[in-house]
């Protein structure tokens, strides 16, 4: 009986040795924003982000490399500009991206070409962070990915640089009420976005309560009523703001405490990624003297 154990045990050990070695080495299961179950049995080389954020996160995660397409709107870090460009983040041109040969698209929820891709076979991973749990989130869930430990590192990062953003604030700025707008329709940043989290974190009062939503469009009597302490805004929405109606009265734009942010700046502001923390040091310093 010995005799046959021993037999059985030299035989299917080293079959199941060589059955774990030809498992891939990295096969994960990544759950996306949909809920559905994406695998992938080794790192995907090729990817194709359409989402500023999203390949921000990709190059923090030390993957820039791996990125062979971005959306127009990707321009960060510097060595994404040479990337082919498939178009906008919402309705990217899908001929583009599939001449690419990407092994995974990465995109918003939001996009409206989800499904195609799909369809011609291309493996979709939607992702899509609004506040900063889900950036966190988001960065766990490309680090699994990509086979980078890195995730919880960048992370700390962020974290660590708005908290030091927040303590570099004096006490009284506690009691500024602020006004973040996205964009001039007005659609403004609400307290559950990112960056109404951020400003909270910094200890400022948004004048847009979460039950309106993380971006809403705003009527601009609601903002004359608020009557702000402080405007953030971009240098574009800003040469039109003080000829809203009434807005002349806001006590921000009589005692000019705008911040009118440049383009580079904005794209800092508007972005749940790993440049969060520098965001929230734009702000403190906002906040600290708005003439600059």
């Amino acid at each position: 009986m010995n005799k046959i154990i021993t037999a059985l045990w030299t035989i299917c050990v080293p079959m199941a040795l060589m059955f774990v070695a030809s498992l891939p080495a990295h096969a994960v299961v990544v759950t996306d924003e949909r809920g559905v179950a994406v695998d992938f049995p080794q790192p995907p080389q090729r990817i194709v982000a359409l989402l500023p954020s999203l390949t921000e996160s990709v190059c923090a995660l030390g993957a820039c490399s791996r990125l062979v397409g971005v959306d127009r709107y990707s321009n960060s870090p510097e060595l994404v500009r040479a990337l082919p460009q498939v178009g906008g983040g919402l309705d990217p041109n899908v001929e583009a991206i599939v001449a690419l040969k990407p092994d995974v698209v990465l995109l918003a929820k939001s996009s409206r070409v989800t499904q195609r891709l799909e369809q011609l076979g291309l493996k979709v991973l939607v992702l899509e962070p609004k506040n900063h749990a889900g950036v966190r989130r988001v960065l766990d869930a490309l680090g699994q990915m990509l086979g980078a430990d890195d995730a919880q590192r960048v992370w700390r990062a962020i974290d660590f640089s708005v908290s030091a953003a927040a303590q570099s604030l004096p006490p009284e700025a506690r009691r500024t009420r602020v006004y973040f707008e996205i964009e001039s329709t007005p659609y403004a940043a609400g307290e559950s976005s990112f960056i109404g989290e951020t400003l909270t974190r910094l200890g400022v009062q948004n004048i847009v309560p979460a039950a309106l939503g993380p971006f809403p469009k705003l009527n601009p009597e609601y903002v004359v009523r608020a009557n702000p302490d402080l405007i953030m805004v971009g240098e574009r929405s800003a040469q039109v703001l003080e000829q809203r109606p009434g807005w002349s009265l806001i006590r921000a734009v009589r005692d000019r405490h705008i911040c009118r942010f440049t383009a580079a700046q904005s794209d800092v502001l508007v972005r749940p990624g790993p440049r969060m923390g520098e965001a929230a040091r734009l702000m403190a310093q906002c906040i600290v003297d708005p003439s600059k």
